[in-house]
């Protein structure tokens, strides 16, 4: 089953998001911040990531930068999961890169509905 990276640094965010994705039988790796993140996809190469915007030190708009231009992890779909819900905060995620764009609050069941939708892609 796919591996799934969760960057975020909200313990409840990722508790819930860790906990619905397990139950339809994804496999979840688990990042603090976009520096870990990055050097998680690097390592584990996972098939889609979603990844918050404000965390502590690097954050969502650069660590997808910096996948989205790396060779090795450009072909991974990043999507972006954030409380940034304004217009222009969507534009920019997706022009770092983002394949998508949810803002918080997000259900269990849209987030494994965006996991089904961007591997099925």
């Amino acid at each position: 089953m796919a591996l799934i990276l969760i960057v975020d640094d909200s313990p409840t965010e990722v508790h819930v998001m860790q906990k619905a994705l397990e139950r339809h039988g994804y496999r979840t790796a688990i990042a603090a911040d976009g520096a870990e993140g990055v050097r998680l996809a690097r390592q584990m190469r996972p098939d889609l990531i979603f990844m918050d915007i404000v965390m502590p030190g690097v954050n969502g708009y650069q660590a997808t930068r910096a996948l989205v231009n790396d060779p090795e992890t450009r072909s991974i779909p990043i999507v972006m999961v954030t409380s940034k819900g304004q217009e222009a905060d969507r534009a920019w995620g997706l022009r770092q890169g983002a394949v998508d764009y949810l803002v918080k609050p997000v259900s269990p069941d849209q987030l494994v509905e965006k996991a089904q939708a961007t591997l099925a892609a």
